[in-house]
């Protein structure tokens, strides 16, 4: 049986294989670790083999994906400088194809498929989680908090708030019939109630600002382009001005304490400065990638210790800038922002100064979660994690490919016009000659 190109690569076309690779991928991400190296092999399994299907779709404006490559070709030779060179060419060589699978998804599904393939993901996703329905005690804030299947509360968090975000943008802007509230309703049972259970403050504290933020840009799909503009730079100088405010009368104390939270961030405050001091020794190009956290090495030994992290591995500073200048220096943490900030600008000035698209809409939304916890968790600088894809298939979603069109003859044969003979439109064709009798 022979299978049609366009039910894997068309993004028209795709939807079921789309959704199912998505889903695949949200699994895989979540409990490779528990699961192993066969959960990555299927990763890589739906979507790498789709570049055989048809390279000439990835080709098109490659050009395109110049920063995240040059990102990532620096990420693999900072191997020559690396106090760890076997893990970071290990990790760097993970984290290239990682970046390659996102930009072969962006390049044959839709935001709707993959919105769909995330719903389903997640949903069985938090179902094994609650199967597991492991707690954890922080020990820094005294805390007793569901983390599932996960290692961490803030990890299953994450989880559920990309639940409840791709529920809300499905039925607002992607749906089509009633059945999709039937579909999204346990997604967003589920995942608020992890939410609720696992405490994850970062979670909690994000998700509401990045719906209010959505909901403003779906408003503004009534005003005219010009009044959105205004709107926009208005809101923007607004922002600023509100959270400079905010910081110095204290009312950032007062919205932790909200989420049980000290201005210390349990802890994190002591780590940042800790990755800070261990930046200065290498400013410009970091210790390696990945080359921080290695067990035997004092630093990584010590801080493990002094945050009781007694497995010695899945730990970070809990910062991605911090992390960047530790690994990477300033050169990689410089890169790593302008990814993201060219990923953020590229789909608000899609909605704000071009004509509205619901799929900009929803990608914006997407870095926007991932830019508030970046300031506070470390997930678009590792491979197979939900951040990092996230991020690289919204960069890669920037480019907008030529469509397709189907090649129309001539409506006129040139042949007649070359022998000085009337020219019949083909679709009539010639007249028949008169009858000499």
């Amino acid at each position: 049986m022979k299978i049609p190109k366009s039910l894997l690569v068309d993004p028209e076309k795709n939807s079921v294989y789309g959704a199912f690779a998505v889903a695949v991928s949200i699994w895989a991400f979540s409990y490779s670790v528990i699961f192993g190296q066969v959960l990555i092999l299927a990763y890589y399994a739906v979507w790498l083999p789709l570049i055989l299907v048809d390279y000439r779709r990835f080709l098109r404006q490659l050009s395109s994906a110049w920063l995240p490559l040059l990102f990532a070709a620096y990420i693999c030779f900072s191997i020559f400088w690396s106090q760890a060179p076997g893990v970071t060419a290990r990790t760097a060589v993970q984290y290239l194809s990682h970046i390659a699978c996102a930009y072969v998804a962006a390049r044959t599904v839709s935001v709707r498929t993959l919105t769909l393939g995330a719903l389903i993901g997640i949903f069985f996703v938090i179902l094994y989680s609650l199967k597991v329905g492991a707690y954890s005690e922080d020990v820094l804030d005294g805390t007793y908090n569901f983390v599932g299947a996960f290692a961490s509360k803030n990890q299953i968090g994450f989880v559920g708030s990309l639940g409840i975000y791709f529920s809300v943008v499905f039925l607002v802007f992607l749906r089509r019939g009633r059945l999709s509230f039937m579909l999204t309703v346990p997604v967003v049972l589920l995942s608020a109630y992890v939410l609720a259970v696992s405490h994850s403050a970062t979670s909690m504290a994000s998700i509401p600002a990045v719906l209010a933020l959505i909901t403003l840009l779906a408003m503004s799909k009534l005003l005219s382009r010009r009044y959105r503009r205004v709107i926009f730079l208005v809101g923007a100088g607004l922002i600023v001005v509100v959270a400079v405010v905010a910081l110095n009368l204290g009312l950032m104390d007062f919205v932790l304490g909200i989420f049980g939270k000290d201005s210390t961030l349990t802890g994190r405050t002591y780590l940042w400065e800790q990755g800070w001091n261990a930046a200065q020794r290498s400013p410009i190009l970091g210790v390696g990638y990945a080359a921080y956290w290695v067990q035997g090495f004092a630093e990584a030994e010590r801080l493990w210790n002094e945050f009781y992290i007694t497995t010695r591995t899945g730990f970070h500073f809990h910062n991605t800038y911090v992390e960047a200048l530790v690994e990477l220096g300033f050169t990689g943490a410089v890169m790593i922002s302008l990814i993201m900030l060219r990923t953020l600008y590229g789909h608000v000035s899609t909605v704000i100064f071009k004509a509205w698209q619901a799929e900009s809409v929803v990608l914006f939304g997407v870095m926007v979660l991932l830019l508030i916890r970046s300031f506070v968790e470390v997930e678009i600088l590792n491979p197979y994690i939900m951040g990092s894809f996230l991020m690289y298939f919204s960069y890669f979603k920037l480019a907008r490919l030529p469509v397709a069109r189907t090649r129309w003859s001539p409506a006129f044969d040139p042949a007649d016009v070359a022998r000085g003979e009337p020219a019949w439109p083909r679709h009539i064709g010639r007249p028949a000659a008169a009858d000499p009798s």
